[in-house]
């Protein structure tokens, strides 16, 4: 940190801002720890994309989470978008904040708290902080690094403002009724899935089922592979079970973020590819084995306060952005790496 505020601002009400996506949600809540440590009798409030806002299922010491509705903030419909906007700034406006902490770090998220009229806007510079949004912030964080993982660059935020970052997993508070019986007694988790927009991080069904057979014969227990809401996630975690025969068995669906952690937190390992259940399972503190092929390895590294292992092959154009048809990164990690990695853990 190269200019860390000399005291904290003092605050009484702070509004944190983190919009979306869902696995970048459930990442600032880490960091959100912190922020509570600072300010242990401020009412903190969460603004957040309504689509996003079930990533902060079980958070402790959050007093409010105020949802920014998407659907009408489109750019597309302008009219919509005009008195949508209206009426999430007067919202904000008549909760009175005295301090900002935007994680968010874009043009739209930073202009929100400026509209909002809130007098202390902290917030990244440059280059993490992104569309120029510093220059309606306040007090601006230069870090030192621009590239570093997510949890670093929000602890950073965090320092910034004289607090620190617990290496601990925070505490969840998940009510009972949201329990699943998972239907074993020993289990580990293969999430085969991804977000829609990220299909070329997958990594194939049949190396997954491999890996299930392998650690079945090797470690015990049965792999319960997850699915979620994304179109062809149940038809992929399907063809992982009918691969690995006894090896795994399809887990029951789970119809919150807090049933998904309720299971995770049972199981012996996760195992998946970059995406928002490995961010989850991090934060149920179950050890994670987790396949990057385009993936960042540094920007997109598991929570280092719970056991982990990256497996990934360099093939020269990775890491980027936009992924490509023949996923050849994805393709070059072999199946008997991922169980070296697993039984480490295990």
């Amino acid at each position: 940190m190269l200019n860390p505020r000399p005291a904290p601002p003092p605050a009484a009400r702070i509004l944190v801002i983190r919009l979306g996506a869902l696995g970048d949600v459930v990442r600032t809540r880490f960091a959100f720890a912190g922020l509570r440590e600072l300010y242990p009798a401020a009412r903190i409030e969460w603004l957040v994309e309504d689509r996003a806002a079930p990533g902060l299922a079980g958070i402790r010491g959050l007093d409010e989470i105020v949802r920014l509705p998407r659907a009408a903030l489109r750019v597309t419909r302008p009219l919509a978008l005009l008195r949508g906007l209206r009426e999430v700034v007067a919202d904000l406006r008549e909760r009175a904040y005295d301090l900002s902490v935007d994680f968010h770090g874009i043009a739209k998220s930073a202009l929100l708290a400026r509209a909002a009229r809130i007098p202390v806007r902290a917030g990244l510079a440059a280059p993490l902080g992104r569309e120029g949004s510093a220059l309606w912030l306040t007090d601006a964080a230069q870090v030192d690094r621009a590239h570093l993982s997510r949890f670093e660059r929000n602890a950073a935020l965090v320092r910034f403002l004289g607090g620190e970052v617990p290496s601990r997993v925070p505490p969840l508070d998940l009510p009972g009724e949201s329990a699943i019986d998972p239907g074993l007694d020993s289990y580990w988790v293969v999430h085969p899935g991804t977000s829609e927009s990220t299909l070329y991080k997958r990594w194939p069904a049949s190396r997954w089922a491999e890996v299930c057979q392998r650690l079945a014969d090797k470690a015990g227990g049965r792999a319960l592979v997850t699915w979620g809401p994304v179109a062809g996630e149940r038809e992929s975690a399907e063809q992982v079970v009918e691969a690995a025969r006894d090896a795994a068995v399809l887990a029951p669906a789970t119809p919150s973020i807090e049933s998904l952690l309720g299971l995770l937190g049972g199981a012996r390992l996760f195992l998946g590819s970059d995406s928002g259940p490995m961010h989850l399972a991090a934060l149920a503190g179950t050890p994670i084995v987790v396949v990057f092929g385009p993936t960042d390895p540094v920007e997109n590294a598991p929570f280092d306060g719970v056991p982990a292992r990256v497996v990934r092959e360099d093939v020269g154009c990775n890491p980027c952005r936009e992924g490509c048809p023949a996923r050849s990164c994805m393709a070059a990690v072999e199946a008997e790496r991922v169980v070296a990695a697993a039984l480490e853990l295990l």
